[in-house]
């Protein structure tokens, strides 16, 4: 079939759809369907002996096919990292299709308001955007939460009953679906939906990701004639959603600065909150098994292997994880994927989280501040009234090595600070990370945010302005077995209370 784009127009709370022809595929994975569950109980590891070193991918407007280099030795029992000393990380420029950088992040729930009032208060970011029934939306509540160009979207469904009294979808995301987030919340709690990418052509994207083998979800979607919207298949029950804009900003948006989408409208009542969080740095997904998730998501983007870790480089004496980060040509946008270690003293943290998930799905958010220390000071002094709580902090003995880690990158007084607010530090041959993470953010010990800040790695641009390279000091590798032995600790915590 010819290929071609859906139109969805919104007016008067109201949207019409048009429907044009579009290129037939053989999955059957729709917007309205949840992708198959993982079940812990099957096995998690396939035993077939791979020794393919490259995918075979195809441009769907060149129709040029070329190899992909897929990095990693495979062999028995999934797959094989070469491990953080052996990884040379290189750039092949390969992605399929153009990608700016993250666009948002839109978490499901059964409550969007509570939820994002608790994200903005505990983050500050203020709510800047709504699309509810006092917009005259009836399918769903969406809140979107704004720091710099970070950009949290929260989104609940509204009774099917409230909705069949419209002549015309009032969606204004018109790929949700209220029974599908439903059994979404019913299985993973709050959690993310969606990872969404700007990208120079969401059709474009969408294309090619299907034509090289993604699960298509939602097919493009022109909104207002002003932005394209669709969706693939990332893992478990989350998305990768690309978006772009034809005409972004028009003369009729009262506040062009908070426009986000067609039928949102600006929202001024919330405080203005800001403690300095600037970002979305990665995504981190955990999955049963690793070897297929990077293939399948390697061969529809294009991405590249940027870091590399295995259970011997990060794990602790009782557990371990295996993971793989993917970035795109800019590597503005980092994709890790974890995949736990079975057979260990105690179950992985990554296990844990699939059993409590029901499935893989995104673990945390590591999000940019431009101070962390100011960050962490707001964050702190609202984690007991209504804020998040942060894992424990490591030992003194930890601190007393700093300046080892450290070098002359922070000064004795912000060391001072490190250990006061618990902030962890590791550095690689480019440059230096500061990072803490907070405790799960909600009732399942599965989902929670890490807050980083990059130092070093400044280069300059075409137009002679200052950037920092992406991933600059690395993923916190010499800060892995801490993170690990507080989230160990934080378990047992929960175990000593669990009544046999």
């Amino acid at each position: 079939m010819s290929n071609a784009i859906y139109y969805y127009h919104s007016h008067s709370h109201s949207h019409n759809h048009t429907q044009l022809q579009f290129p037939r595929t053989s999955s059957s994975f729709s917007s309205n369907q949840i992708s198959p569950r993982v079940f812990i109980s099957q096995p998690l590891h396939n035993t077939t002996l791979t020794t393919s070193t490259s995918i075979t991918v195809t441009n769907s407007n060149s129709h040029h096919t070329y190899t992909v280099p897929m990095g990693n030795e495979t062999e028995n029992n999934g797959f094989k990292l070469v491990g953080f000393e052996n990884f040379v990380r290189t750039n092949p420029k390969s992605d399929l299709f153009a990608v700016k950088r993250f666009h948002h992040v839109e978490f499901w729930c059964s409550d969007a308001t509570n939820a994002a009032r608790r994200f903005s208060w505990g983050l500050g970011m203020p709510i800047v955007a709504k699309s509810d029934l006092s917009t005259g939306n009836l399918i769903h509540a969406s809140y979107l939460l704004r720091s710099g160009d970070l950009n949290f979207l929260f989104s609940a469904p509204y009774s099917p009953s409230i909705s069949a009294t419209s002549t015309a979808s009032t969606a204004s995301i018109p790929t949700f679906d209220s029974s599908t987030c439903h059994s979404f919340t019913a299985s993973h709690g709050l959690a993310v939906r969606a990872v969404a990418l700007e990208v120079d052509n969401a059709e474009t994207a969408f294309n090619t990701s299907v034509a090289n083998g993604s699960k298509p979800v939602s097919k493009p979607i022109l909104i207002d004639n002003r932005v394209v919207l669709s969706e693939v298949h990332l893992y478990g029950d989350v998305v990768l959603r690309y978006i772009s804009y034809t005409n972004p900003i028009h003369i009729s948006d009262p506040n062009p600065e908070f426009w986000f989408l067609p039928g949102f409208e600006s929202e001024s009542s919330y405080p203005n909150l800001d403690y300095g969080i600037r970002k979305l740095d990665h995504a981190v997904g955990n999955v049963p098994e690793l070897t297929p998730a990077v293939k399948y998501v390697k061969s529809f983007t294009g991405f590249h292997e940027f870091a590399e870790f295995t259970a011997e480089d990060v794990g602790t004496s009782e557990s371990g994880l295996n993971s793989v980060v993917l970035a795109n040509n800019a590597e503005t946008v980092l994709l890790p994927m974890n995949e736990p270690v079975y057979g260990t003293k105690r179950k992985s943290q990554i296990e844990t989280y699939l059993e409590h998930n029901e499935g893989a799905g995104v673990q945390h958010l590591a999000l940019v501040s431009e101070d962390i220390f100011r960050t962490l000071r707001e964050m702190r002094q609202r984690s007991g009234v209504g804020g998040f709580e942060f894992m424990p902090s490591p030992p003194p003995t930890y601190y007393r090595n700093l300046k080892k880690r450290a070098g002359d990158v922070l000064s004795d007084e912000q060391m001072k600070e490190c250990e006061e607010l618990g902030i962890l530090v590791d550095r690689d041959d480019q440059g230096t990370l500061l990072q803490i993470f907070t405790k799960p953010v909600g009732d399942r010990p599965t989902i929670f945010i890490e807050i980083i800040q990059r130092i070093g790695c400044m280069l300059k641009d075409e137009e002679g302005k200052l950037y920092q390279k992406g991933g600059c000091g690395g993923f916190g590798k010499g800060n892995f077995s801490e993170l690990f032995k507080s989230i160990e600790e934080y378990e047992k915590t929960l175990e000593s209370r669990r009544v046999a």
